[in-house]
């Protein structure tokens, strides 16, 4: 039990109304711990927030505990350490090989969109300038210091972090940190119990206080993944002599995209053309997911060769990538990022949208603001790069390839919870995702559920 002369508290610092820029601060007798640092993505409003000032001092933080490599959960641990930051980021050890690959690909995105926006003039600033540059990613990327699961890693004094499997993405990780005795596990990102490729994730471990994800707090996923909605659009799309687009995050949903088509190939589903992998940080995270040293985070029963059945392309320089923006024969193109907010996807989404014979087929959730998201919802014209294309390709959505846990499963994880938590706050959603799951655990469990505000901070100890 901790002291109660020792204040502990807990600040809610990102992923608060939205599902991205996860960031929690905790705080005891004089030290500082961040869970998470992540970036913004989607609307403008949540955007500019990556440009503010962070809201605490980055050479107080005695150490970052990471929960997994995704941009939202990362994104802004360089601006931490061009700001002082010099201790260790704790994490799993597929994090710690995931993450330095997001966050080069982060910087070299932002590098080039500020050029554009210079040569096309498309930028409000006389003089765009990237949030950050390659050098502070790799700054950042030298602070990853891996902790395998189950191990509990000492952060400072008597403050520790146990990381557990989350099932979402390779090294994803549930976090318990105990602050002397005031323990809090932070669910991370949770992945679905049926995962194509990764083990599933673990129960939880007991907690007085959870911070739990409710991306999909309002809603259900199919409950068989048939994908008849990728087949019926791939057939009728090669059929008219068109292209397929598959926008495609390039951590652990490309892999389950391609490991889908070569499913339906090889069933006779969708015919058999040509499959170009256009992510050059996909093709390396593969290679990644392929290691030994990954296999224990694997399902016993993936094959070696997860597209064996495809004709499989590898589109890896940038010419090749430019060939693809307008495919010279029926072909599938799988490319990031998956909500279409930056990367060689927004170029073949500029010239592939215009035409009727295309289709665009999106694979997972798109947060508000973003270009998927815009796609989603209907549009009939989108802006890419300071300009405007008509949307005349078909678009449709392939609700199966969700990896995130839905509210049935989000639930189910939480009751397996060795004793009822004191607390349960709802973070990293929309505002009507976590309020509709607020309602659903209250009335399931009878606990105390919080939907905190952006900036507010809690008292933990007792």
């Amino acid at each position: 039990m901790s002291n109660s002369a020792t204040p502990v508290t807990l600040t809610f610092d990102g992923a608060v109304g939205t599902v991205t820029g996860s960031m929690f601060l905790l705080h005891r007798g004089g030290h500082d711990v961040l869970v998470d640092c992540g970036m913004y993505q989607g609307d403008r409003q949540w955007r500019q927030r990556n440009w503010q000032r962070l809201p605490f001092s980055p050479t107080d933080i005695d150490g970052v505990v990471l929960t997994h490599a995704h941009l939202d959960h990362c994104g802004r641990l360089p601006l931490l350490t061009r700001s002082g930051y010099r201790e260790p980021v704790w994490c799993t050890p597929g994090t710690s090989r995931l993450a330095p690959l997001v966050l080069r690909d982060s910087a070299h995105l932002q590098e080039h969109y500020a050029q554009a926006a210079f040569t096309g003039q498309f930028s409000r600033h006389r003089v765009p300038a990237p949030l950050y540059r390659s050098a502070d990613a790799d700054d950042a990327s030298r602070l990853l210091t891996p902790v395998d699961y189950g191990v509990t890693q000492k952060i400072v004094d008597d403050i520790t972090v146990t990381f557990t499997r989350a099932g979402h993405i390779l090294g994803a990780a549930s976090a318990l940190v105990d602050l002397g005795g005031e323990t809090v596990l932070f669910s991370g990102d949770l992945g679905r119990s049926g995962h194509p490729i990764l083990l599933p994730r673990q129960p939880p471990p007991a907690a007085r206080t959870v911070v739990l994800e409710s991306t999909y707090g309002d809603r259900t996923h199919p409950p068989i993944a048939a994908h008849d909605v990728l087949a019926q659009t791939v057939r009728d799309t090669v059929r008219r002599g068109g292209s397929v687009l598959i926008p495609a995050f390039a951590l652990d949903r490309t892999e389950i995209v391609l490991r889908t088509l070569d499913d339906l190939t090889r069933s006779g589903l969708i015919p058999r053309v040509p499959v170009y992998v256009d992510s050059p940080m996909a093709l390396a995270a593969w290679e990644i997911y392929r290691n030994p040293s990954m296999r224990h985070e694997l399902r016993l029963d993936l094959p070696d060769a997860i597209a064996g059945g495809l004709d499989l392309r590898l589109a890896r320089s940038a010419q090749e990538s430019i060939v693809l923006n307008t495919p010279p024969e029926p072909s599938i193109v799988v490319s990031a990022s998956g909500m279409g907010t930056g990367g060689r996807v927004v170029h073949h989404l500029l010239c592939m949208l215009p035409h009727e014979r295309n289709a665009v087929i999106l694979t997972g959730y798109q947060a508000s603001g973003t270009p998927g998201r815009t796609l989603t919802d209907g549009a009939t014209e989108l802006k890419l790069y300071g300009r405007y294309v008509p949307v005349r390709a078909t678009v449709a959505v392939d609700e199966g390839f969700s990896v995130h846990a839905d509210a049935n499963e989000i639930v189910s994880w939480l009751r397996e919870m060795p004793t009822p938590p004191e607390v349960v706050y709802l973070v990293h959603g929309e505002d009507e995702s976590r309020r509709a799951l607020a309602r659903r655990i209250r009335k399931q469990t009878g606990w105390c559920v919080v939907v905190p505000t952006l900036g507010e901070v809690v008292r933990l100890d007792r």
